[in-house]
Order: C-alpha cells, then structure tokens, then sequence
C-alpha cells in the first residue's frame, strides 16, 4: 500500500493524548508551589524546544542526506519531510513562551529583569544578545527559515512526482536549497539554542553546548524515525523497507549515541579542569543537587544503548529497535529535562526573594530545601505533559503523511533505495 490513511481510531487515541497533555498542564499550572508557575513554564518550554527541534534536526539530516547523493533513505523521504512539518505548531507554542516575556507572565530568564541586569555587570556584558527583542525577532526570524526550507524541499520534492518522468531539475533546485539551509542551520541553530536553553543559566556558558543539544536532537529524530518506520510496516505500508534499512539508521543511532557522550565528557572535562567558577557552577549544582539526573543521563543514552547495539544483529530486530528507540527518546527528554529545570527553578526563587515574593513551601533545591516536585525528577505530570506534546507531534506527523504517496515515484535514486544493502 502506497497510501497511508489517518484512521479516526489513530485520530481519537491521539487526541485523548493530546487531552492529558493539556489537563497536565492546566494542573501543573495552578497546583505549582513554586514561584511565578515556573513548573508549568519550564514544562511547556521544556516540550516545545525538545519536539520543535526534532523537528528541525530531521530537515537537517534530509538536507544532509540531499546534498551527500545519498539514495537508500529514498523510500521512505515522506517520513522525514513529514516530521518537519511539526516546525509550522512548534513556532506558534514559541509564540506563548515569547508573549510570556514580554507581559510578565514567567521568570525562566535572569537576563529578562531589567533590574537584575542593571547590578550584574556579566548579565550587562551579554545584554548585546540576551534581550527580550533578539530573542523575539531571532526566533520568529530564524526558524520562519527553517519553515520556509522546510516547505520548499516539500513541495520539490512532491513537483518530481508530478513531473512525469525522472526529472533532474527539481532534483537538482532540491540539491541547491539543502546546500544552503546546512550552514544556515549550523549557525541559526546555535543562536536559538543559546537563547532560549543556555541562558537560563545566563552566567555560564559553554562552546559546546549547541552541539550536545543538537546531538541529542539527532538521536531523538532518529529514534522516531525507525519507530514510526516499523509501526507503518506493521500496517502494511513499506513493504520494500527492509532490515538493511533498519540496520543502517541503527547505525546512526549507535553512532550518535558515542558522538553525544564524546561531547557530554568533553563540555565536563574542559569546565571542570579549567575551574573557572563562573563556569564550573553549571556541573556542580547538577552533581551535588540532581545526582540521579546528572548519572542517570549518562547510564541511559550511552551505557545501556552502547551494549545493547553493539551488535550487528541487534540493529536489525525490530523488538530491540523498539526498546532502545523508546529508551533513547525518554533519555534525551529527560536530558533537555536537566538542561532545563536547574537553572529556571534557581532564576526563580531568586526573583522571588529578590521582588518581595514569598518562596514555595518547599523551597528551592540542593542547599535551599532537598526535593522539588517537578525539578528533582520528572513527576507523573511531566510525564503526561510529554504524552501530549508526542500526541500532537504525531498527529501533525500523520496528518502530513497522508496528502501524498508514501514512496516517491519519479526520484532518480529510487531503485537505489529498492536494492539498498548494508
């Protein structure tokens, strides 16, 4: 079947998804004991930056793919280009982040209280880029890019199946606009990443940072990927998708999954053995404040993945693709979890006190007062807010799916595709 279709059933069980997302949220929202509903706001922005840029890694890696010649990701192209559609929703949730810093509604940045910069001669040193106006028009600006990318490789793309013939020309303006989005990318993704993730902990700084996030992006894609490669085979779609395909982007998982600890070791071992204190503060509340975070990370997207995928023939079983895929999706949720929530919850309690306001009951973490619902670990409501944000992911996903035929018919490097061998 080369068509798929977006079944009410798919539709309602995703809705259902998408309707505990939001009851999570309405819930974390007025049952937050910390203060300025930072719990709810480091949970939307937690889930909007971690979807949106998968949906964004995904445009990358299909620009990549384009650009290198590459022909056995052909088959099943409508998948990527799918996935990058999540890009247009991800904007508008950024739009309520952006409405939230400008009218006052959260305090996840320090560099957005014009007091506070006024006495900090480092937040004052970074006000050129941290300010309210570069992170509005820099995310409206930038990822209407990748937007624009997006749509066009789309739309090239579906032109070729209409062209009646191998058409080399779409192909070719497709080679000409994935060349230019790589560096834009490259770039353009480094300055949103240090707004709206870095900054949260304005008075550090790392030059690796946005490649671990996009690292971790990388890997988050590719797990979905293979997920949704193999629920679609289970419904009769792809059936010329085979174990050979499968095995190749568990290689990219097993890949990226040491690149991304080769970066987590290097942003640690740089920090920690210069002993700079302005730098060295970021590790040091996560190791003493969130162990289980900061270790568990490390054991969940490499250690178990690492011995898991070793083998060859474990990349190419579908139960153990399965497994470590979800396993990989969670770990690096729960990696942009503790990029997250330290720095925000420390942002907070410090506006807090500093404005007159009255701490939660339970306080701030570590030295301020142990266990934070919500920042300590991801509780049930996390985890339900995360359900959502995947439910709306995936019905965007669908719903992308099924406007075109689910294999290409006039790409040159179809048959390639058809005869891939690892």
């Amino acid at each position: 079947m080369n068509q798929f279709t977006f079944e009410s059933k798919q539709k309602t069980v995703l809705f259902g998804f998408m309707g505990l997302g939001v009851l999570c949220l309405l819930l974390t929202f007025f049952l937050d004991s910390q203060p300025h509903h930072v719990r709810f706001w480091t949970n939307f922005l937690h889930n909007t930056v971690f979807f949106t840029g998968i949906a964004f890694i995904t445009l990358f890696i299909y620009s990549a793919f384009i650009t290198s010649w590459a022909g056995w990701y052909t088959q099943f192209k409508r998948v990527l280009e799918s996935m990058t559609m999540f890009m247009v929703p991800g904007l508008v949730l950024l739009l309520v982040v952006i409405a939230g810093l400008w009218l006052g509604w959260h305090e996840l940045y320090h560099w957005a209280d014009a007091e506070e910069v006024a006495k900090d001669p480092v937040l004052q040193g970074k006000s050129g880029f941290l300010n309210k106006g570069w992170y509005t028009f820099g995310t409206l600006i930038i990822v209407g890019i990748w937007i624009f990318f997006a749509m066009r490789l789309r739309s090239l793309s579906l032109a070729e199946d209409q062209s009646g013939g191998v058409d080399f020309g779409h192909h070719r303006k497709m080679r000409i606009f994935a060349a230019a989005f790589l560096p834009i990318a490259g770039f353009s993704s480094a300055a949103l990443i240090w707004q709206w993730m870095m900054s949260l902990d304005a008075h550090w700084y790392s030059t690796l940072y946005a490649w671990y996030t996009g690292a971790s992006w990388f890997i988050a894609a590719n797990a979905f990927v293979i997920l949704l490669l193999i629920y679609l085979k289970s419904k009769g779609h792809y059936e010329r998708v085979n174990e050979e395909h499968l095995h190749d982007l568990g290689k990219y998982l097993f890949a990226i999954s040491i690149f991304w600890t080769y970066l987590w070791f290097s942003q640690y071992m740089l920090i920690w053995y210069a002993n700079v204190g302005e730098e060295t503060v970021y590790f040091h509340t996560r190791i003493h404040e969130y162990p289980v975070l900061f270790y568990g990370n490390l054991v969940v997207n490499f250690l178990l993945p690492f011995f898991v995928l070793m083998r060859n023939d474990t990349k190419r079983k579908y139960g153990t693709l399965v497994f470590v895929c979800v396993l990989l999706i969670f770990g690096h949720w729960m990696d942009f979890f503790q990029m997250i929530k330290p720095g925000a919850l420390e942002t907070a309690l410090h506006a807090a006190s500093t404005h007159g306001g009255e701490h939660a009951a339970g306080g701030g973490h570590g030295e301020h007062g142990g266990f934070v619902s919500g920042f300590t670990i991801p509780g049930l409501l996390e985890l339900g807010t995360m359900l959502g944000f995947a439910a709306l992911f995936l019905y965007v996903f669908f719903s992308r799916l099924e406007k075109t035929a689910l294999e290409p018919s006039n790409d040159p490097y179809m048959a390639e595709s058809v005869h891939h061998h690892a």
